[in-house]
């Protein structure tokens, strides 16, 4: 049966829920609401959408469902100023994207005392790319997608109406209540992304006095750090919106900081490798090959000798097998070591296709986790 989903936010998120759906079935109109004319078009061009306007309101009462992908402060905004005043269909299904969900559910509360159906939503994928031109229908695959049921409806069909329509996405769907939500993306997203900020801060303090952190700063530091490249309106959105439980995670981290601190003090060496053997215990019993809240990036690293057209020779095996690489980059090429690549690639699958593909070439690969 076709549906008119309306969904609002031409972003990297909102273009790729477009693709899953009309993946899961092109019956399916889905109507893009923006306010930038150029996205719009852009998104109409690449065929993420059917149809397109500026208008909210023009676009909801068409809809027998409705997707939020915005920001959660322009999102509560949304729920509150546009859709609580239009004449929804009666059996429309509203849901959002956002990376908290207790103000968001919050805000909802007012739909659901109207007799709409709302599901809270959150899709823990990413990428490096952003915008609709970032966009892709396998975006979310094998990634945890967070559905938020209201506590004051029985929602049991309608989370099952909203796994379907977003089958395509080949997600894990999982349910749970917005508190336990916010608490569990404040642990393992929400916190880490300080955690870089203030890393990266901390750099750029020291570069005055060394300038040659830069360059030392272009490996690991550059990779463990990588999320503090995020964009930063939305990171502003979340930890405003996430507030209450990041105030109490920042002080147990502050915590842990001053105990470290105490045990560098004092020389406890057995202290400081307790320390670091529990973290390495507790992180090696973490799942592997599972997409978590900070989205992977498909890497897979290989070694290379040093000399002339071996970077050609690994791509264009690569070509020969039909793999596309969505990123390449030498992270160490001196004269006297081996070079090392590493690539990635779109999904774990085409990753393992390259990994099996370079092998049979006679090249070293390891995928790092």
């Amino acid at each position: 049966m076709s549906q008119t989903v309306v969904v609002i936010g031409m972003g990297l998120i909102g273009g790729s829920i477009a693709q899953a759906i009309k993946k899961s079935n092109q019956q399916h109109e889905v109507i893009g609401v923006d306010l930038d004319d150029r996205t719009l078009e852009h998104a109409k061009l690449l065929h993420v959408i059917d149809k397109q306007t500026r208008s909210i309101k023009e676009a909801a009462i068409l809809a027998d469902v409705i997707v939020i992908a915005t920001p959660v402060s322009k999102t509560v905004e949304i729920i509150k100023d546009e859709l609580t005043d239009v004449q929804l269909k009666e059996d429309v299904l509203i849901t959002d994207v956002g990376s908290t969900k207790v103000t968001v559910m919050e805000a909802a509360n007012k739909l659901v005392e109207q007799g709409v159906t709302f599901i809270g939503g959150h899709p823990m994928a990413g990428s490096h790319k952003s915008g609709v031109h970032g966009s892709r229908p396998d975006l979310f695959e094998n990634a945890f997608y967070i559905l938020v049921p209201p506590e004051s409806q029985n929602s049991e069909e309608a989370v099952d109406r909203l796994t379907s329509l977003l089958a395509g996405s080949n997600a894990n769907f999982m349910t749970m209540d917005a508190t336990s939500h916010d608490v569990m993306a404040g642990s393992v997203s929400h916190l880490p992304h300080i955690v870089a900020s203030a890393l990266v801060h901390q750099l750029k303090g020291l570069e005055e006095e060394h300038p040659m952190i830069t360059n030392l700063a272009a490996g690991g530091f550059k990779d463990i750090t990588r999320i503090a490249s995020a964009n930063p309106v939305m990171w502003r959105d979340i930890l405003l919106h996430n507030k209450d439980v990041l105030q109490t995670m920042m002080e147990r981290w502050q915590d842990d900081m001053k105990q470290v601190t105490e045990l560098i003090k004092a020389a406890d060496a057995n202290g400081l490798h307790s320390f670091f053997a529990d973290a390495k215990r507790h992180r090696d019993g973490l799942p592997v090959k599972k997409a978590g809240a900070i989205p992977t990036l498909n890497d897979l690293y290989v070694d290379v000798p040093d000399h002339p057209g071996v970077i050609s020779d690994v791509t264009g095996y690569l070509a020969e097998c039909e793999i596309s690489i969505t990123n390449i980059r030498i992270i160490e090429a001196r004269e006297d070591i081996m070079g090392v690549l590493r690539l990635s690639f779109r999904s774990v699958e085409e990753r393992s296709r390259a990994e099996a593909c370079l092998q049979n070439h006679k090249f070293t690969t390891y995928v790092g986790e």
